[in-house]
């Protein structure tokens, strides 16, 4: 089948790879449909490394997908615990806990040390036309969700955790740094459960655009260090109750623990590239500032469904997807993400398509 592997910094290729093996008790081959590139991705194809972790030998990249179920094998249940069958349609999770550690015991298997997560080293991931997968990991989308939705799910789910960890109330205040696209789903969900002001930033000005949209209040600074004073300003020197750190988590940081109040939260999403956390201790321990590092997801998929689905979904994952690619370009699709074209939100690749 064609995959296309990462075999260094910025060498992706596309080539013929042995077909994934047939599914044994309780797993499945996939046809993916839809993949979208994540920051993580965008790390390891520029640099060959995910925080300390470095790929050794050619990896598929990509773990956010959705696809078709062709193959089952015994015991086919599905993530919420109903029978899968061949024509399903079906978004995966991407992590694999071993199930049985004290952590994944305790209901965080997000956390579990054991676990494989498709598409890091030295898992393949769903850059290619197909894949076997725990069925366990697959989640039945309904019909009104589309397959770059399907495939975004996932990215919603980031966001839903690292809300979860925030323990926000109605009426608390946030600022969120960083309006990609979990920045931006955090945004959104931020609106949705009663929170507000928000505040929201990002060097780009389409994406500021978006998350005023989706109910940030001043979603653009050209100063990063300037939102610090903004917020400070707009909230009588006080601060918000939480930040979200949804960059490069670089300065970013210390910037949002400027702009947190004495005893707030700040809820760090982005993954630096330098495998370093920067910030000024005074800052946060004069601030008695409680830090959560947010860690993928964790429960995440059946709430995340009911969000971007029905008639009237509360959360437009079809309007984050703004650049669409077939396998064979991408390369371009990493290219045009790492430049940040013009407009760009979230690109998506679809292996099952010639033309998008």
């Amino acid at each position: 089948m064609k995959a296309v592997r990462l075999h260094g910094s910025r060498d992706l290729r596309m080539e013929d790879i042995d077909d994934p093996p047939k599914p044994g008790p309780g797993e499945a081959t996939i046809e993916i449909h839809a993949v979208g590139i994540c920051g993580s991705d965008l790390h390891m194809y520029n640099t060959g490394t995910i925080g300390n972790l470095q790929a050794s030998a050619p990896l598929v990249l990509g773990h956010e997908f959705m696809g078709l179920v062709r193959h089952i094998g015994e015991n086919a249940i599905d993530g919420i615990g109903n029978t899968l069958t061949p024509g399903m349609r079906v978004a995966v999770d991407p992590a694999c806990p071993c199930g049985s550690c004290e952590l994944c015991l305790a209901g965080h298997p997000n956390l579990c040390p054991e676990h494989d997560f498709m598409g890091v080293f030295p898992t393949n991931g769903a850059l290619c036309e197909r894949i076997t997968v725990p069925t366990n990991n697959c989640f039945v989308l309904p019909g009104e969700i589309s397959e770059p939705a399907g495939a975004l799910l996932e990215t919603l789910g980031v966001a839903l955790h690292a809300v979860d960890l925030a323990k926000l109330k109605p009426g608390d205040t946030a600022a969120v740094i960083g309006c990609g696209p979990v920045g931006l789903l955090i945004v959104r969900l931020l609106a949705l459960a009663g929170v507000g002001p928000i505040f929201a930033f990002d060097k780009f000005p389409w994406r500021s655009g978006v998350a005023k949209n989706w109910g940030a209040c001043n979603p653009h600074s050209e100063s990063p260090l300037a939102s610090a004073t903004e917020v400070l300003r707009a909230t009588s020197g006080r601060g918000v109750d939480v930040v979200f750190e949804a960059a490069w988590a670089d300065e970013s940081i210390q910037q949002a623990a400027e702009m947190v109040r004495y005893g707030g939260r700040l809820v760090l999403v982005g993954i630096p590239p330098d495998d370093r956390l920067c910030l000024q201790h005074a800052t946060a321990r004069r601030k008695g500032l409680t830090i959560r590092l947010s860690r993928r997801m964790k429960h995440t998929y059946p709430r995340a469904i009911d969000l971007a689905g029905g008639s009237k979904p509360q959360v437009d994952l079809d309007g984050l997807a703004t650049h669409r690619f077939a396998l064979h370009e991408t390369r371009n699709a990493f290219e045009s993400n790492i430049r940040y074209d013009p407009g760009l939100c979230k690109a998506v690749v679809f292996p099952a398509r010639i033309s998008v």
